[in-house]
């Protein structure tokens, strides 16, 4: 057999390097990101339409139900970017803050839920407690957001902008207590889609 006749009969395997299963992708994180934005989204939308204390009205409790469940769902892909990447650091602690912060956003949905089907009564101590849970879980994003910053482990605008979207607790609440109901409104919202929402963006982009 001649040399020509081989290079003929045996075709170079260009194709192996492209091979599916062993190809990364590019934004492993872009589902995760894409739900915390979306989540962001609704829960803006919703509050836009109820304010940010519907207690009075079926509907707007619903409304507002869906609206924040939907963020919360958003907080879970977000911690589970924060486990997979290590944001917080390696370490034993870094790792135990992320449990607590998910048993604590895990209490604010049940939270969520017994708000929104009017079961809960906050004139009762257990449900009051139970009531917190939302506003511990938001500062505990908080907390995560300024580890994530002085880790430095996240790179570019994603180290810092956790701090921005997770000082939702500290601008939402102070605004209601010295603004009132309407103002405390439009800053949720506000704070929700420049902060949440694009931090979504930027995890959905993250490469690693």
């Amino acid at each position: 057999m001649t040399t020509q006749s081989l290079q003929t009969t045996t075709p170079a395997r260009t194709d192996l390097a492209a091979t599916p299963s062993t190809a990364r992708p590019t934004h492993p994180y872009l589902v995760h990101g894409r739900i915390l934005s979306v989540g962001a989204v609704m829960w803006a939308v919703a509050t836009a339409f109820t304010g940010v204390d519907p207690s009075d009205s079926p509907t707007g409790l619903l409304a507002f139900g869906i609206g924040s469940g939907a963020f919360q769902i958003g907080l879970y892909a977000l911690l589970r970017v924060l486990w997979l990447t290590q944001a917080l650091g390696t370490g034993r602690l870094a790792r135990f803050f992320l449990r607590v912060e998910s048993v604590l956003v895990t209490l604010a949905i049940a939270s969520t839920v017994v708000d929104t089907f009017g079961i809960s009564d906050l004139s009762q101590p257990g449900w009051a407690l139970l009531d917190a849970f939302w506003p511990f879980s938001m500062l505990g994003m908080l907390f995560i957001g300024i580890r994530i910053a002085v880790a430095g482990r996240w790179t570019g605008a994603s180290r810092f902008w956790p701090v921005v979207a997770e000082s939702w607790a500290v601008v939402v609440i102070p605004t209601l207590g010295l603004f009132g109901y309407t103002a405390a409104t439009v800053v949720s919202c506000v704070h929700l889609l420049v902060g949440y929402t694009v931090l979504g963006l930027i995890v959905s982009r993250k490469a690693s």
